[in-house]
């Protein structure tokens, strides 16, 4: 016991980290506390997510294959009789619907307590991105870029927004399965130099990459796309080891699927008629040649973190022109949100805010690390006035906004 609680573990860097995540919880209670106010019934997309999932909990089929209700917001189009989900496995709807099973029956004519519960996965999934990002943020870049980071996340409206469901579908879940898909495998390949028995040894890791694929694709199917990308910083930081770097992604893969069979309920029925409706990719190339997705791709990025209009364009000027922060642990993260944004764009009428919103973790992990460079230099009292300047303005600004927030 005396080995674990230590200083490395339980510091003053994780005070700061700490009471960061309690502002971010509270503003997100804040702003669903304000939707349900302002509606004594749950919206369409809320109140298909708990139906279904309830309906799945309770044995009356498999949520979203096919819905209760042949017409849905989450629906395909069209007039055949069983309507499937296509983006998504029945992972958020089981979510939504798990803590109700405390409530004898869920009802719109109840109070707003069961819609409370409803939110609580979502919540929980926003404070672990939050700590994943400051964790992966402090390994790479040390302490005060991993609070710059977190600091930057936890006062992003767009991603507040995410985690309290506010007008927004749950699309925090599969941002918090992409940044912990990437992280993980770069994580699990630096461990490839260890002189052990890989496979073996790496368990841990390997269940919790396998479960990182699950919470991803399970989310939204589209990102699919995360299978090629993690196996690609498994052979890339751990070149030397690529047999056993390809027998561990090979393992989390198969892990990844019998996880998602297992939000079927290992219905193997259910599960292959889901997939014979899924779209796992679904991109219109005819975006990149359309001047107007650019424009609200800038009009998305900017909604989610409003600080990276200022901070992110200055963070790629350094970068491109200060050879110092061309390192690994700043290149990893800007390739994947680069990637991300991509995706965006090839998906301008569905999936797009998702993908925008995968991409903000990485962008502030690459912020927090040039900042946290720049303020290694001579400089360093300068920089470090403007960069909390800037940060202390900007909890200001999202805090005096929220604070105005009208119920609904």
């Amino acid at each position: 016991m005396p080995r674990f609680f230590t200083r490395e573990r339980f510091g003053r860097h994780q005070f700061y980290a700490g009471l960061l995540l309690t502002a971010f919880l509270a503003q997100a209670l804040w702003l669903a506390r304000a939707e349900l106010r302002g509606s004594s019934t749950p919206g369409k997309p809320e109140a298909v997510r708990i139906a279904e999932g309830w309906k799945q909990w309770h044995g009356n089929g498999i949520a979203g294959a096919p819905f209760a209700e042949q017409r849905s917001t989450f629906a395909v189009a069209g007039d055949a009789p069983d309507v499937f989900d296509s983006r998504h496995s029945p992972l958020l709807y089981l979510a939504s619907s798990a803590p109700l099973l405390i409530w004898p029956e869920p009802s719109t004519q109840a109070t707003n307590s069961w819609r409370w519960l409803a939110r609580l996965p979502f919540l929980a999934c926003g404070l672990l991105l939050g700590a994943s990002l400051w964790y992966v943020a402090r390994r790479l870049c040390g302490n005060t870029g991993g609070l710059v980071a977190l600091t930057l996340y936890c006062f992003s409206p767009g991603i507040i927004q995410a985690a309290s469901l506010w007008h927004r579908d749950p699309e925090i879940v599969p941002a918090w399965g992409a940044f912990g898909t990437v992280f993980t495998a770069i994580a699990v390949a630096h461990t490839l130099y260890a002189p052990r028995e890989v496979v073996l040894w790496n368990w841990r890791r390997i269940l919790l990459l396998g479960t990182a694929f699950a919470i991803a694709i399970g989310s939204e199917f589209s990102l699919i796309i995360l299978l090629p990308i993690a196996l690609a910083f498994l052979l890339y930081v751990a070149p030397v080891r690529k047999r056993a770097g390809f027998v561990i992604w090979l393992a989390a893969c198969v892990i990844g699927l019998v996880l998602v069979v297992a939000t079927y309920f290992f219905r193997l029925d259910a599960f292959a008629n889901a997939m014979r409706h899924a779209v796992f990719w679904g991109t219109s190339w005819q975006g990149f040649a359309m001047a107007e997705v650019y424009k609200q791709i800038a009009i998305d990025l900017a909604r989610e973190c409003p600080a990276l209009l200022f901070v992110l364009p200055a963070a790629f000027l350094i970068y491109a022109w200060w050879r110092r922060t061309r390192y690994f642990g700043n290149t990893a993260p800007l390739l994947t949100a680069v990637g991300f944004v991509l995706l965006a764009i090839a998906h301008p009428h569905s999936g797009s805010e998702g993908f925008v919103l995968a991409a903000i973790p990485f962008l502030l992990v690459f912020v927090g690390g040039v900042l946290a460079d720049l303020m290694e230099t001579r400089q360093r009292s300068l920089v470090a006035s403007c960069v909390f300047g800037l940060l202390a303005a900007y909890c200001l600004w999202n805090v005096s906004v929220l604070a105005f927030v009208p119920p609904g």
